[in-house]
This record gives structure tokens, C-alpha cells and sequence, in this order.
């Protein structure tokens, strides 16, 4: 085959190629008065020429799952091999790292790039852009670790210093008379619900029942 005529089938397979490949776009908000508005216009800004029907937004809380938005879910139906995704922050594809990375292996699988403006709008299927995930998967892990940690040494020095936990436990006839006592005695309702590890909503009922049966 002749070398130019082989040099123009590449490149007409490229131009093909790339006039198959579409841009999306995923916008969230987490509240009704926040606008997606800013995210669009940094998307566009970096480079990235995206037409307005396939510019999806949402409105629903980060702490939501990838699988559980609606909006993301139909826009990953209408997407297809080859098709590009774009999101200004990895928030945008996950409620944490292991969602965001179970997002992005499913893209991936299906053929579909993911870029993310805040890491610079790499390409998150590439070997850099898995790298990358990786690093933030384990930092992620860490700080969830460490904060395991902390908790559990927290618990373990308020248990030492005779701090209880759980549900308030319940009072029988004897603790409500006590507590109809230290009421009576002028201490606080909130004062005897500390004393006796309960509510203070507890402490008012008792208060109350006694007040019936004394009228």
C-alpha cells in the first residue's frame, strides 16, 4: 500500500472517530437556591465544547450515591462507547473515593472517558488518571482509619472516666421517686436528667404523673 494513501486512511479513520465522540457534561447542586451556572461556564472555559442538550444538572446532596441520582443514572443510559464525560470536581461522580471509583470503572467499561477539571481535567481511564484515583482512594482509607481510631480512644477515655453511653436507661418506681425528690429539692430538670442519665423529657413526664396523682 502506498505510504500517503495509508497516512489518509489514518487520518480519515481519526476525523471519523472523533465526529462519533460526544461531551457530556454532569452539573450537581446540593440545594434549590445554588446554581450549576459556574460549573457549565469552567467546563466550557477549559476547552470543552459540550451543546446544551447534553449538559445534565441535578439538584440532590453529595452523601447521596452515584447509583441512587436519578439524573446521573438516565445520563450514563443515554451515553454510549467512546462518548466523554465531563465533571468539574470528583464529588460530582460519587458521595466518597470508593463510590467514585466504582463510578469510574463502570464509564470505563463502558467505554466511555471521564475527565475532572479539579485534577487538572485528566482523564480518569488513563493510567495517570487511575493513578491518581488510587492515591485518593488510600488517603481516603487513612483518613477514615484515623478517624476509627480516634473515635474508639475517645470512648475509651470517657468510659475510664465514668461517662456512660447508649440509650438513657429506663426508671423504675424507686429512681422516680428520687427524681420527684431532687425536683421538689429545686434542682433543674435538666440537672436530674444528667444525675440520673436519662432525658429531660423523661424527667418532665414523671414530674407530670405525679402532679396528676396529687390532684
Amino acid at each position: 500500500m502506498n505510504i500517503g494513501c495509508a497516512l489518509q486512511s489514518v487520518h480519515l479513520f481519526s476525523t471519523v472517530n472523533s465526529a462519533m465522540s460526544r461531551t457530556f457534561a454532569y452539573c450537581r447542586v446540593s440545594t434549590a437556591d445554588q446554581s450549576t451556572q459556574n460549573q457549565v461556564l469552567e467546563i466550557k472555559a477549559a476547552g470543552f465544547a459540550i451543546e446544551d442538550q447534553r449538559i445534565v444538572e441535578e439538584c440532590i446532596s453529595g452523601s447521596v450515591a452515584a447509583k441512587a441520582r436519578s439524573g446521573f443514572m438516565k445520563l450514563l443510559d443515554r451515553m454510549e462507547s467512546s462518548d466523554v464525560l465531563v465533571v468539574s470536581k470528583l464529588d460530582r461522580l460519587g458521595r466518597n473515593a470508593m463510590d467514585v471509583r466504582a463510578t469510574v470503572e463502570q464509564l470505563e467499561s463502558s467505554g466511555i472517558r471521564v475527565h475532572c477539571l479539579a485534577l487538572g481535567g485528566i482523564d480518569l481511564t488513563s493510567p495517570a488518571g487511575k493513578m491518581t484515583m488510587q492515591v485518593i482512594a488510600s488517603v481516603a482509607e487513612f483518613e477514615r482509619d484515623l478517624l476509627i481510631e480516634r473515635t474508639q480512644a475517645g470512648l475509651a477515655r470517657a468510659r475510664a472516666a465514668g461517662k456512660s453511653f447508649g440509650r438513657p436507661s429506663s426508671l423504675n418506681d424507686e429512681d422516680k421517686a428520687r427524681v420527684i425528690a431532687r425536683l421538689s429539692a429545686g434542682a433543674s430538670v435538666t440537672e436530674v436528667a444528667r444525675e440520673f442519665n436519662t432525658t429531660r423529657q423523661t424527667v418532665i413526664r414523671v414530674r407530670e404523673a405525679d402532679l396528676k396523682v396529687d390532684a
